[in-house]
């Protein structure tokens, strides 16, 4: 497993109309372009701007991330279980990069 990968926990399954806890930290900086290095001079800016989480291309939340977000942001939420599909996150950070990942649910029939 790369320790720089965007990780997240949530069920794998749920029954339709459960509501999920979803957690996601990604490992990152977060540098506001304030503070000075050891040789005196600024740390350029290196953060993240925006979180987004979709399912099945449906937005499901959206995070707009400013100066005061500590390193390696964490953000949990919770979503209504629709369907079976695929959860998508996204990371958008400055210098157009972008970290993404996905998980599957699945449904359980009761």
């Amino acid at each position: 497993m790369n320790p720089n990968a965007p990780r997240v926990r949530m069920p794998t399954s749920a029954k339709i109309g459960d509501v999920i806890p979803i957690k996601t930290k990604i490992r990152h900086p977060m540098e506001t372009g304030w503070r000075k290095g050891g040789d005196g001079k600024t740390i350029p800016r290196d953060r993240i701007t925006q979180f987004t989480c979709t399912f099945e291309g449906k937005e499901v939340v959206r995070a707009d991330y400013d100066s005061g977000i500590s390193s390696d942001p964490y953000l949990m939420f919770h979503a209504k279980v629709t369907g079976a599909g695929t959860y998508t996150f996204k990371w958008e950070a400055d210098g157009e990069k972008v970290m993404t990942t996905s998980v599957a649910i699945a449904i359980i029939n009761v």
